[in-house]
């Protein structure tokens, strides 16, 4: 008597694939920029509680995307098919609970399921996890019809060449900039916002006596008027600028406070920016490097500028050490991570318009610049 071999149906291959292209997309985009993974990594830590593994985040999130993209390969191509569905199933219960409590109670706006390259609401999320834990428990179900192409042990080295392969894409990413940049600052955006002359500014006054109120536009007032002015009497004001389009969310201020974001952002002439979020974790070659590149960059009359959230006692620590000779300005540190995915990082802007931008590995020689601001 012999066993009665099943065939695998094409409804379920059909789910297989489909299953398979996902894992292995959702992974492919989560490791083209593994520091914006680890960052939600870190938001999904805090968010439950768990600060004792936030160190452990950057393992973690190399763990999970490599966890994720082996399942997907061995779907695709039925390798060690019976353990990939089991993982994919006990996978898809894990988030599909961990995205319901985040949809429910709002924990992490933005789960990063597919990177940068396709945002989803949280809802969005729970409900596409929803889909693939159906296709998973079918997945399962079957798994048994689903036909094994190869030996095990064929399958097993195939899985590791699969996994060194992606080890070495996710190191490449960490290493340089991400291989296709899907954020805001990427090279050839222009990053000036339109619609500032639309702005209009309202203000509301309360005549003393009467109680009336009249709404002027700023600054059509009779403002100059003592008469005016000793009956009439300030009470809001409001600011119409539903036209406005800010391109980024960069807000840069000198020592005091003031707000020189256009001014360095759209700088009709070439504007070099380092971002440096945090100067404690700063690589320190890199500012060495950068710094040594301001100083012919200044001889030549190109604008440099660092920006930071350090604080002005972390700034002066390291003032002689990183020969910082430079402009120093403060923005949000979750903006500058945004920028440039490298701890420093360098931008080249000229106009609003990004012209380069570099990882601290691979910050450029004189020469290079040179060439890049002859051909632009």
């Amino acid at each position: 008597m012999h066993n009665e071999k099943h065939k695998e149906n094409i409804f379920v291959k059909v789910i297989r694939i489909i299953t398979a292209l996902l894992f292995i997309f959702s992974a492919t985009v989560k490791g083209i920029d593994p520091l914006g993974t680890d960052y939600r990594v870190v938001d999904y830590l805090e968010a439950y509680s768990w600060y004792s593994l936030i160190d452990l985040s950057f393992a973690i999130t190399v763990l999970v995307i490599s966890v994720e993209f082996l399942l997907g390969v061995a779907l695709l191509f039925k390798l060690r098919i019976r353990l990939a569905a089991l993982g994919v199933l006990l996978i898809m219960i894990f988030f599909t609970f961990v995205t319901f409590i985040d949809a429910r109670y709002d924990l992490v706006t933005d789960c990063g399921c597919f990177g940068d390259a396709i945002k989803l609401t949280t809802w969005q999320t729970f409900y596409k996890n929803v889909v693939l834990l159906i296709f998973a428990i079918i997945i399962f179900v079957k798994r048994k019809d689903i036909e094994r192409s190869h030996g095990k042990k064929f399958q097993l080295i195939l899985l590791i060449l699969f996994l060194a392969g992606f080890g070495w894409f996710i190191s490449f990413n960490y290493n340089h900039l991400p291989v296709v940049d899907f954020r805001e600052w990427k090279v050839g955006n222009d990053m000036k916002s339109t619609g500032r002359e639309t702005i209009v500014s309202y203000l509301v006054y309360k005549n003393k006596d009467s109680g009336e109120l009249k709404e002027y536009i700023s600054p059509d007032y009779p403002w100059n008027d003592s008469i005016w002015l000793s009956e009439w009497e300030f009470v809001n004001q409001r600011i119409d600028d539903s036209q406005l389009v800010m391109k980024h969310g960069l807000i840069i201020e000198d020592a005091d406070g003031n707000n020189l974001t256009e001014e360095i952002i759209e700088n009709p002439e070439y504007q070099f920016i380092l971002a440096a979020y945090d100067l404690d974790d700063a690589q320190g070659q890199g500012m060495i490097d950068a710094s040594a590149l301001f100083s012919i960059m200044n001889e030549k009359g190109i604008n440099v500028a660092l920006l930071t959230s350090s604080t002005d006692d972390v700034i002066e620590k390291y003032r002689e050490v990183y020969l910082i000779n430079y402009d120093v300005y403060f923005a949000d540190d979750i903006e500058l991570k945004v920028m440039v995915r490298s701890n420093p990082g360098l931008l080249l802007l000229k106009d609003g318009v990004v012209i380069a931008k570099w990882h601290h590995n691979d910050f450029p020689q004189i020469d290079e610049v040179e060439e890049l601001i002859s051909h632009d």
